[in-house]
């Protein structure tokens, strides 16, 4: 399944429309994006997220609150995450060359597909006429 986007829609009033608008020609982008860039950082952040005029933004920086929270990482873990990375592209481009070896094979097969000869048609054609051409040989 691919990412497919979904459309949501409600209502704001008036002021809050007009200042969404502000911000957007603020910006020099759509009130689409702001809207998706307000999505997109409430997912980022599992719901943390609350709109805060700059104002009283900085006011919080001083007060040592920090909004978005932020979150330490080891650099440990930014490697492995780097490495899975690697990792998950090596294999996949290991898979399209599997593919394509694949694909190669079965275009191989369906162009000779006249010199495969079948084991059955070959027993068939020995019962048929109660010859046999070769001595039988038993393991054991």
């Amino acid at each position: 399944m691919g990412n497919k986007n979904k459309t949501i829609s409600f209502r704001v009033n008036e002021d809050a429309f007009e200042a969404l608008r502000d911000i957007a020609e603020e910006r020099d982008i759509s009130l689409s994006a702001v809207f998706r860039d307000y999505v997109d950082t409430l997912v980022a952040h599992d719901g943390q997220v609350r709109a805060v005029p700059e104002a009283e933004l900085q006011s919080e920086t001083e007060t040592g609150e920090v909004f978005p929270p932020r979150v330490e990482v080891p650099k440990s873990f930014v490697r492995e995450h780097e490495r899975l990375e690697l990792e998950a592209d090596h294999l996949r481009e290991q898979l399209e060359e599997h593919k394509r070896y694949m694909n190669h094979l079965r275009e191989q097969l369906d162009d000779d597909d006249e010199d495969v000869i079948q084991l059955e048609e070959l027993d068939g054609e020995r019962g048929e006429r109660g010859e046999r051409d070769e001595p039988s040989f038993r393991l054991g």
